[in-house]
């Protein structure tokens, strides 16, 4: 689907496109795609490029066109990982600005709707670059937020009884930050590209580009301190885990222990070799009694050293 947006102060949708308008384009049709590169005349290798979900960041010229990929945060309806991202199409030549995702995302319409909320003040292409940087910026913190409330709800269940559910879904949080600390990464590299961009610097505002620089650091601090923060927290569970299972090993050891006890007696009054207990008429009785002695010594012992 394709929209045009227009609009110095805010957005304001068009029909049809319009030069400064911008071309919003979320989960292509075939429509959509031979719209952009028949007649806006966009490199379809580029738009390929889009569609792959594991592209890079990167910044392109060519031919006059200024091709950007972004990563931008997407909330998953994988339930194998809550949180991944992807990219994020930007081209940008002279009076055409279009932007293009395979996937329906909440940054892009929560952006929209916040210039129109605020009368944001878009002055030119690279303005609209930026600002759409740092809305990815913002949208990294606010999953990062949820992921961190999802780590807090998992540890408390796993204080009660660790199971096998809780593990699996910090193993899920722990990709999605994987994900999260390498698109930033590439989000920052994309961000020293664009500022080498040495005839497009002059229409840069200078304090946007530091609030999106800021957004993005706190961003990748963000990321990795929860980061580490899971991989301490898996680790402490792992030894929780392995120490739990050392206890339960040296109780039923020690519990066989006990039970082989009876056992060896009676294995020994069984044997065919004369043991003075053959013709007394209380021979059974007395190897159950010693049997049962033997146990309750060893059951002594046992919890003795548990004790100790």
């Amino acid at each position: 689907m394709r929209t045009f947006l227009m609009g110095k102060v805010g957005f304001v949708e068009k029909k049809v496109w319009e030069p400064n308008c911008w071309i919003n384009v979320v989960s292509p049709t075939q429509d959509d795609l031979r719209y952009l590169i028949d007649e806006m005349g966009i490199p379809e290798a580029f738009i390929d490029d889009v569609e792959d979900v594991d592209e890079r960041s990167r910044l392109e010229v060519e031919d006059g066109w200024t091709l950007m990929i972004l990563r931008i945060p997407f909330k998953s309806i994988d339930t194998s990982i809550p949180f991944i991202t992807v990219p994020l199409g930007i081209i940008v030549k002279e009076d055409m600005f279009v932007t293009v995702c395979y996937y329906e995302t909440e940054m892009i319409p929560d952006f929209i709707n916040y210039v129109i909320r605020k009368n944001l003040e878009i002055a030119n292409n690279w303005d609209l670059v930026f600002r759409l940087f740092l809305s990815a910026s913002v949208w990294y913190l606010k999953y990062l937020k949820q992921i961190n409330t999802q780590m807090h709800m998992a540890e408390v269940e796993l204080e009660r009884s660790i199971r096998n559910e809780e593990l699996q879904r910090l193993l899920k949080i722990e990709k999605s930050l994987v994900f999260f600390i390498t698109s930033l990464r590439g989000n920052d590299n994309l961000l020293i590209k664009m500022k080498t961009l040495k005839v497009q610097r002059q229409f840069f505002d200078e304090d946007l580009v530091e609030d999106v620089e800021i957004e993005l650091r706190q961003a990748q601090d963000s990321a990795r301190i929860y980061s580490d923060i899971l991989s301490g927290t898996m680790d402490a569970y792992a030894s929780v885990i392995s120490n739990n299972l050392n206890i339960v090993m040296k109780r039923m050891t020690s519990i066989s222990i006990i039970l082989m006890l009876p056992t060896l007696i009676a294995s020994l009054y069984g044997m065919n070799v004369p043991n003075s207990l053959e013709e007394n008429p209380y021979g059974f009785l007395i190897v159950i009694v010693i049997s049962i002695l033997f146990s309750v010594f060893g059951f002594i012992v046992f919890k003795w050293r548990h004790w100790f």
